[in-house]
């Protein structure tokens, strides 16, 4: 649940940046949703996944730099 200050702060960066006014309930919604956006697409990696993603990176620059 967003606070009566996230909600106007939240309006006033929206009219801001698309000059669009959004009532009380429209940012709720916006909110809900880019919460769920982000709880769909975001996982954690593991240590192991870490170490992998390092070792790719290692390599690669190993490549560039020849």
């Amino acid at each position: 649940m967003l606070s009566d200050d996230q909600i106007k702060k939240y309006q006033v960066l929206y009219h801001e940046r698309f000059g669009v006014e959004l009532s009380r309930a429209e940012v709720c919604e916006k909110a809900e949703s880019l919460v769920r956006m982000v709880e769909l697409t975001y996982k954690p990696m593991t240590q192991k996944e870490m170490r992998l993603v390092e070792k790719r990176r290692k390599k690669l620059s190993k490549n560039l730099r020849k």
